[in-house]
């Protein structure tokens, strides 16, 4: 199961673990050695992932649980402490997004933004730090941005402040925990061929034209290869990384802007004619 195993002996949570980047992050870290607790709500998933995950020989656990529930938070960490008698890694993935401009928007839908893409996380961070703090082994936290957590987003504003708030929290609570040896760290993807990209960008020759214009890599990024970022931000080899937020995005936050011109793949510029 295990490819250079540099998370072995380490017990991982990842909110949101049983599809899209969540599940890109469950199997890297189980490809690693480490024993992960897949935490989400959809259950019928959840159990497969798991399923998938021990028939490969990896030790790993489903909690059927609504991130948005403090409480049930709570009971995950608290299950987790029960079977493996530690935690060493949290990775808050948990999050979703609508479309809709912010004057067209509804207060009932600010709170579920905020609820499940930023009280989620810092619910879940709170309930595993106590742990962190007591086990007095330090360990690692990951936070699964967004490149709208750096940039505005038409359509999208509400998600996007919740994203740049992750950021800035990154960055606090780092300080705060440092002294502990608990590193605390983000990632900011941008299109990652997930289920709820797909909403927004399906696989049509058409999207798949204007990514190849837009991102210099000239695709999507895969799930997989967020997960492998956020296991190197959780090994020995980043134990010096605090505080940061790492891009994964193919290029895009390095172009700022600029895409392909249609005809010429070499032309970069930020309006073609």
């Amino acid at each position: 199961m295990t490819t250079e195993p540099y998370l072995a002996d380490q017990v991982a949570i990842v909110t949101g673990g049983a599809n899209g980047l969540g599940e890109g992050c469950v199997s890297a870290l189980a490809r690693r050695g480490a024993t992960t607790v897949i935490a989400d709500i959809d259950a019928e998933k959840g159990a497969s992932v798991a399923a998938a995950l021990k028939a490969k020989g990896a030790e790993t656990l489903f909690v059927h649980c609504d991130v948005t529930a403090s409480e049930q938070l709570a009971a995950m960490v608290d299950r987790t402490v029960a079977e493996f008698g530690k935690i060493n890694i949290l990775v808050n993935n948990v999050g979703g997004v609508h479309q809709r401009m912010f004057v067209d928007s509804f207060e009932r839908s600010w709170r579920k933004h905020i609820d499940l893409n930023l009280v989620s996380m810092l619910a879940a961070t709170h309930a595993v730090l106590r742990h962190m703090i007591a086990g007095q082994r330090g360990g690692s936290i990951v936070n699964i941005s967004s490149i709208e957590g750096v940039r505005g987003a038409p359509g999208f504003a509400v998600y996007a402040a919740c994203k740049a708030g992750m950021l800035n929290f990154t960055r606090s609570l780092a300080a705060e925990v440092a002294a502990y040896g608990i590193r605390v760290n983000a990632v900011a993807p941008d299109i990652i061929q997930t289920p709820g990209v797909a909403q927004f960008l399906p696989d049509t020759a058409e999207v798949k034209a204007a990514v190849e214009r837009y991102v210099p890599l000239r695709r999507k990024g895969k799930p997989d290869e967020v997960g492998e970022v956020v296991s190197f931000l959780c090994s020995p080899m980043a134990s010096y990384l605090t505080g940061i937020t790492v891009p994964i995005d193919g290029g895009t936050a390095a172009v700022a802007g600029f895409t392909r011109s249609s005809q010429n793949e070499a032309d970069w510029a930020v309006l073609h004619f």
